[in-house]
């Protein structure tokens, strides 16, 4: 059995040094306006796989007002999302995500964040694709007033042997 789960995650930017995406801290001229480390990339792909779940949404299950909460690094997120789907039986058919920011540019850091992501997915890098585009100076991301991540995941139900 198959499921699919889609989801967005948008964070704006304020003042500060460097953001967090895909579990690589990327120097910049600001920062993400978030709870959590405001991980965009990470939060679309864990609220994702809850939807293939049918699970609600990432705010039900880690409050955005939960002192726990307060600066976490969001891959510990996902991996606790990875829990609930491994309890559930799936495991990770495939990840295609999308980051949309008009600067900095994510080459460099892209594979770093495909290893990130299939350490705690608990699948081979070739399961996870990471990819960005620019705004082109329209809307928010165009204007560099903030992030949006995008993500489908496809879960694979499990064999009774893994």
């Amino acid at each position: 059995m198959y499921r699919i789960g889609q989801s967005s995650d948008v964070h704006r930017f304020i003042e500060g040094e460097y953001l967090t995406l895909g579990g690589v801290k990327i120097d910049a001229p600001f920062a993400v306006d978030a709870h959590s480390d405001g991980d965009a990339l990470v939060h679309a792909i864990a609220e994702a796989i809850l939807g293939a779940l049918a699970k609600r949404d990432l705010g039900t299950h880690f409050s955005d007002t939960a002192q726990e909460n307060e600066n976490r690094n969001s891959l510990e997120i996902l991996a606790e999302v990875v829990q609930i789907m491994e309890r559930e039986g799936y495991k990770i058919g495939n990840v295609d995500s999308l980051i949309m920011i008009e600067t900095p540019k994510m080459a460099p850091y892209n594979a770093q964040m495909k290893e990130n992501l299939a350490r705690v997915l608990h699948c081979d890098t070739n399961q996870v694709n990471v990819k960005a585009t620019r705004g082109e100076k329209v809307g928010f991301v165009g204007r560099q007033e903030g992030v949006l991540a995008q993500a489908v995941v496809l879960l694979q139900r499990r064999n009774e042997n893994e």
